[in-house]
């Protein structure tokens, strides 16, 4: 599997509301619950009015459209990562699946996933 590495650093945030949220620029990512609303957003254009905020995440994206009916993508990364001891943050949208994982383990989770067999691409 082809993994492609984004140059953005990524800030995962919580919300009051999406007024000061750009929903057009790139890696823009919202979630809204009964609970809480959140944003995962490149960290250059975070809103200035964030309840709580993240910041110092690097992503990479699974290359390609992803089929809604495969089953065990996000799985098989995510145990690979999971052995090594590293956490990630996952995104979906309908065409394929996002990882973000802390800056500081970044490479080093990059590197266990191209001696598992993963194709990087920078």
């Amino acid at each position: 599997m082809k993994l492609i590495v984004l140059t953005e650093t990524f800030s995962i945030c919580k919300l009051k509301d999406y007024t000061q949220v750009n929903l057009d620029a790139p890696f823009v990512f919202t979630g809204s619950t009964d609970e809480e609303r959140s944003l995962v957003c490149p960290t250059p254009i975070v809103p200035t009015d964030t309840l709580e905020r993240s910041d110092g995440w690097r992503a990479f994206r699974i290359e390609g459209v992803l089929d809604l009916s495969l089953v065990g993508i996000l799985a098989g990364i995510s145990e690979i990562l999971a052995k090594a001891g590293i956490g990630i943050f996952a995104l979906s949208t309908f065409n394929t699946d996002y990882i973000l994982l802390r800056d500081d383990r970044f490479e080093e989770a990059l590197q266990v996933l191209e001696l598992s067999g993963h194709i990087i691409k920078r």
